[in-house]
């Protein structure tokens, strides 16, 4: 049974959903207090997965306590409430919910556009003031007007799509997306200084890193057109809140509309929450009732997928993979964990490595596979637990450099994968394995001789040199300590031969020793496939 602690006053349809599975016990606790890391840290080591919003902090001393922890599920797109790099070296696969809140916070964007060019906020408070200002409050129209869209991504595709139907000029700025991306979507795509200088509305759709933090500051601020006004939906971060604030008491900015800030909530003295030309609200793009229940039933299903069945969706610390593409891989990812294994615990050394892809198996997103391969190399000679997620950031800790190729070539084989390390001097420093009738893994090549061994349990691996009762020898001694032999594989090359012996139960050291005083044995070695 896994135990899942929800928080944040998520949707209710997160808890049935999980508990639906009847092999998910769930936890939920609203305490504000539990947002605290210190208090979260004293009580996440019972929990295997942990489903939050905006409002819990998973930080490194949570994480360092979080023994179980296997998945970090954000009820949204944003996860910079959580230490990513440090999950990922847990092991711990942080998954979040693109897309469930896309159209509510897209519609929160041109609301506040549309608020702030018509000052409705003004209007309503005015009122309420027992005021009639309606000179000092008319607006400006937004037909016709510029709208600059920093970062097309899924919310600002949907900006651009709303504002075009409100007859507005609309021009982007992304630099990872093409122009033939942005002409599909009938946008412009221009470099950042354009943007800046010809828009009349900038409305920011980025994620937080380290470029986009005060990316909108004094500088960028005096690119822009004189009367500009700036929408932020994104991340309160993106803006230098005091050097907008002084811009608009300049007058260069118009107006600012604001639903996140860089500290939420805002000390209440802060200068720009008095300021009669910014409209904010606390936080709301993704507040809607139904966007709420989407990213809830989204997260959900993800992280009780990946508990109970391993499957990983929408991951920000892992290659995220539609489920047809991952059935697709699911074979091949068994086959190159075995092989890291096996070479692994062959070679016993830190090596760099080269894992080729060719054939068929190259037409798919192979990062889940050199993952896995590493997955298995690393597992066999760390004590460290290591899974796919942690797996690349181990190896950068051991000084393992991973080179990956790909080809469409082909070769006698539909696909085929090739790992070889580095620099090492034995004679088994490659293997290569492939997939028969789209299920079967197999070893179709050992070091320079070729065979057909099933990867799979106990093995025996034994070179020798390729003389007349070998085999009958190594099947004497097995059978003398009374361990079955299950499959009997053999490749030869020149005077050289490789065995490779499935057994159905392990060797001791005894047995070990036994074969390798075997006349013409070069190497015993014992592996375990699981």
């Amino acid at each position: 049974m896994y135990k899942v602690m929800i928080r944040d006053n998520m949707s209710p349809v997160a808890q049935r959903i999980l508990e639906a599975t009847g092999k998910i016990e769930v936890v939920v606790d609203n305490d504000k207090a539990t947002s605290d890391p210190k208090v979260l840290s004293k009580i996440i080591g019972e929990f295997h997965g942990l489903a939050i919003r905006s409002g819990t902090l998973v930080t490194e001393e949570v994480l360092k306590n979080a023994g179980q922890l296997k998945v970090i599920g954000r009820a949204g797109i944003g996860v910079d409430n959580i230490d990513v790099p440090v999950a990922t070296k847990h092991g711990i696969v942080v998954m979040n919910a693109p897309g469930g809140n896309t159209i509510t916070t897209a519609e929160h964007t041109i609301s506040l556009m549309l608020s702030l060019a018509r000052n409705i906020p003004q209007g309503t408070a005015s009122l309420r003031e027992g005021k009639w200002e309606k000179k000092k409050l008319a607006g400006i129209e937004i037909t016709g007007k510029t709208l600059g869209i920093v970062g097309l991504g899924h919310i600002g595709r949907v900006v651009a799509d709303r504002a075009k139907g409100l007859k507005m000029v609309v021009i982007t700025a992304d630099p990872y997306v093409s122009e033939e991306a942005a002409k599909a979507l009938d946008v412009e795509l221009v470099p950042l200084d354009e943007l800046l200088a010809r828009s009349d509305f900038i409305t920011l759709h980025v994620p937080r890193l380290q470029e986009t933090v005060g990316m909108i500051n004094e500088t960028t601020i005096h690119k822009m057109k004189p009367g500009v006004r700036i929408i932020n939906c994104s991340r309160g971060e993106i803006v230098k809140i005091d050097d907008l604030y002084q811009a608009i008491l300049s007058g260069h900015v118009a107006g600012a509309a604001l639903d996140v800030l860089p500290q939420e909530p805002p000390e209440p003295n802060l200068p720009i929450l008095q300021h009669p030309n910014v409209i904010f609200t606390p936080h709301l793009g993704a507040s809607t009732g139904e966007a709420q229940i989407k990213v809830a039933e989204m997260i959900a299903t993800q992280m009780a997928a990946y508990l109970l069945d391993g499957i990983i969706t929408n991951a920000v610390n892992f290659p995220s993979l539609p489920m047809e593409v991952m059935n697709q891989l699911r074979p091949h990812l068994d086959l190159t964990e075995k092989m890291g294994s096996l070479m692994g615990q062959l070679v016993r050394k830190i090596h760099d490595i080269t894992i080729s892809y060719s054939g068929d198996v190259a037409n798919l997103d192979t990062r889940p596979l050199t993952h896995a391969a590493l997955k298995g190399l690393l597992g066999s000679f760390t004590d460290t637990p290591v899974n796919y997620v942690n797996a690349p950031a181990l190896a950068q800790e051991k000084g393992i450099h991973v080179h990956e190729t790909i080809s469409s070539a082909k070769h006698d084989f539909t696909s085929l994968i090739r790992m070889k390390l580095e620099g090492h001097e034995g004679e088994i420093d490659e293997i290569w394995g492939t997939i028969y009738e789209k299920k079967y893994p197999r070893l179709v090549k050992i070091g320079e001789i070729y065979l057909d061994a099933i990867p799979e349990g106990w093995m025996v691996i034994i070179q020798n040199i390729d003389k007349p009762g070998v085999i009958g020898n190594v099947g004497t001694t097995l059978g003398r300590h009374n361990i079955n032999i299950a499959r009997f594989q053999l490749g030869r090359r020149g005077d050289r031969a490789i065995c490779l012996v499935n057994i159905d139960t392990p060797a001791d050291e005894k047995v070990i020793h036994d074969l390798s005083k075997l006349p013409n044995i070069i190497s015993v070695r014992q592996v375990h496939l699981a």
